[in-house]
């Protein structure tokens, strides 16, 4: 059950972030109104409409780049939008001509991560991408599923099929989704290996490198508590030891000392061959990683442990306060 409250920008403001996952609150004036809490503090508007049987969560907006009146003004109007049937398209288009469209107006990413989207798309779907998307069925839809290897990706692939077809529907492309009949593949789950002392196993193993730019760098992936691609990618130009932050992100005290002893003789702070920056050093990890007694532990390995781990905070400074504390409490031993 939402609590239920008169939605103000006082009580919004100072609406505390739950320790995981999030939270919901509902609108006294208007109790249609509802808004997400989640762990990081962001805070979002939305409604929910029962459309054709399925219960939809339609998002408004976040707080407080959307103000509460109007929200509040938004819920009639999107509300009888949703109740709508969907306009039948008479145009047909391709299923790569759909795909595009929805990566235009449904995706929302970084960089990165949206450049590593469009490469899986683009390797797994590319058998569907001359049909024309109304004429999709769900034995297409098995057999591109079926030739991906992997259960996780495939996995991935059949939610990302599902949500396309979804707003295929929504916008009258297809009449049905192909997706729907088809059985969700089975996955085991993996089970992260790091503990807290396989973290201090893993730095000593770390420490015992030679090579100065990837000792500093592997250490980065526990000083920094950001992903991977993020550390080794890390510019001089981009790090602010006056305030203790990389574009924006707080630096623990432990990656001030760090970074501080490097020689700052060019742009990255990770240099590679061929003047770029570390890109993926698979082999010395796997190195480093069976010295400390882990040989299937992943770089993101250790991003998650920590990240599982620290008390989300929306003051930077109570953050940083906050990292230092949870690698202190870790990494130092006991007397």
């Amino acid at each position: 059950m939402a609590h239920q409250f008169f939605f103000n920008p006082y009580i919004l403001d100072n609406l505390p972030a739950p320790a995981r996952g999030f939270d919901v609150v509902q609108d006294i004036s208007e109790p249609r109104l509802r808004m997400y809490i989640t762990s990081r503090g962001v805070k979002t508007f939305f409604v929910r409409k029962r459309v054709r049987g399925k219960d939809k969560r339609i998002l408004i907006g976040k707080y407080p780049d959307v103000d509460i009146e109007y929200a509040r003004s938004a819920v009639p109007q999107i509300l009888e939008n949703a109740s709508k049937k969907p306009p039948v398209r008479r145009k047909k288009i391709t299923f790569k001509q759909f795909v595009d469209l929805y990566l235009a107006n449904k995706v929302r990413r970084g960089e990165d991560s949206y450049a590593k989207l469009v490469r899986a798309i683009n390797l797994h779907l590319a058998g569907l991408f001359e049909k024309k998307i109304c004429d999709v069925t769900t034995d297409d839809v098995r057999h591109v599923v079926k030739n991906i290897r992997g259960a996780a990706i495939a996995a991935r692939m059949q939610e990302l099929m599902q949500s396309i077809f979804n707003y295929a529907l929504d916008m009258g492309y297809v009449k049905s989704n192909p997706v729907v009949g088809i059985e969700k593949i089975q996955q085991t789950r993996r089970v992260r290996p790091l503990n807290r002392a396989g973290l201090l196993r893993l730095v000593d193993a770390i420490n015992a490198l030679e090579d100065v730019v990837m000792r500093s760098a592997f250490l980065m992936l526990i000083y920094g508590f950001v992903p991977r691609s993020k550390v080794f990618s890390m510019a001089w130009q981009d790090l602010d030891f006056n305030h203790d932050v990389w574009n924006g992100w707080p630096l623990s005290n432990r990656a001030i000392v760090l970074l501080q002893d490097l020689p700052q003789d060019g742009q990255w702070v990770f240099p590679s061959r061929g003047g770029m920056h570390l890109m993926d050093p698979r082999t010395a990890w796997r190195r480093v990683a069976m010295a400390a007694g882990i040989p299937n532990l992943t770089m993101d390995d250790v991003y998650k442990f920590l990240m599982r781990r620290v008390v989300w905070a929306s003051d930077r400074e109570d953050f940083r306060n906050n990292i230092n504390e949870l690698l202190d409490d870790i990494l130092i031993m006991e007397s």
